[in-house]
């Protein structure tokens, strides 16, 4: 006789728990010092968990059903830490997932990117951005969530192992786009992928960094999507990507055999209109699964 599902049905947050061989690690990174715009990031790792017992396992368009276990880690403590300091703990915790085949930092403001990418090993990995946002802002005044780019550049990160997609309108200088070009950073513009899509995009770009390096770190800054479908990051603008292409855009990330650790950056609760927040970061992991489990 089968379970009843009058009450309840398995969910995504059944897969996750206490499972160290699991395949995909799961970190909160609620990293919220030096955001250019005040807010609470830090809540982003809480509001993720907590929305994931609504997602089923069921995905009615494939008749496919998510299986991946997924280990959480926990929540590395950042509380009060700045950027600087939080570098070495985030940097070390990503690189102790190295027995898992992906590995899912949940932030957190974006300056959680650079450690990530260091916990891979700068000398291997390339980086795929989704961000309205160049973050290639000066460092002369510290690290913070508008300069991660730009920290891994003078880190030493050759630009041409950068990949940033969907950037936005009115919402970066020129002087950051002339950094981009110098650096040899591929720029693909929030028009390119509303004209080309958004997962097409998405696979050129992994395709031509898979040539150069021997693993992909993918920041998602959800402040990519627009700010009509995502009211949940102060940076998201009108004329962003859908969430349906965001979600898209993860599957095919997911699926790639260079991708090895993820994040999702600039989810902020406090910005919530309802639960759409929560529940678009939630389906992302779900779609991020799926993908997974064509590798």
């Amino acid at each position: 006789m089968t379970e009843s599902e009058a009450l309840s049905w398995r969910s995504v947050a059944d897969l996750i728990g206490d499972q160290p061989d699991a395949p995909v690690a799961l970190i909160g990174a609620g990293l919220n010092e030096r955001s250019l715009t005040p807010g609470r990031c830090d809540l982003g790792p809480k509001a993720f968990r907590a929305v994931l017992p609504r997602f089923s396992t069921y995905d009615v368009e494939t008749g496919g059903e998510l299986h991946t276990r997924v280990h959480d880690a926990g929540d590395v403590p950042l509380k009060a830490v700045s950027p600087a300091d939080a570098f070495v703990p985030l940097r070390e915790a990503v690189a102790a997932q190295t027995a898992s085949a992906l590995t899912v930092l949940i932030g957190g403001n974006n300056a959680i990117t650079r450690p990530g990418v260091h916990g891979l090993g700068l000398d291997r990995v390339g980086v795929l951005t989704l961000d309205a946002h160049f973050d290639l802002r000066d460092t002369d005044q510290g690290l913070t969530n508008g300069n991660p780019i730009q920290a891994l550049l003078e880190d030493g990160l050759d630009g041409r192992r950068i990949s940033q997609v969907g950037l936005a309108p009115f919402a970066n200088t020129r002087r950051a786009h002339d950094k981009a070009k110098a650096a040899g950073i591929s720029v693909r513009t929030a028009r390119d992928c509303r004209e080309q899509g958004l997962a097409a995009v998405v696979a050129a770009e992994l395709e031509r960094l898979s040539a150069l390096v021997d693993v992909i770190y993918v920041d998602f800054d959800i402040d990519v999507i627009d700010r009509g479908q995502w009211p949940a990051s102060p940076g998201a603008r009108p004329g962003g990507v859908s969430a349906q292409d965001f979600f898209d855009a993860a599957r095919v990330i997911g699926a790639h055999p260079k991708v090895e650790a993820v994040d999702l950056t600039e989810y902020d609760p406090s910005l919530e209109i309802g639960d759409l927040g929560a529940l678009t970061a939630g389906r992302w992991f779900c779609e991020l699964l799926a993908g997974f489990e064509t590798r």
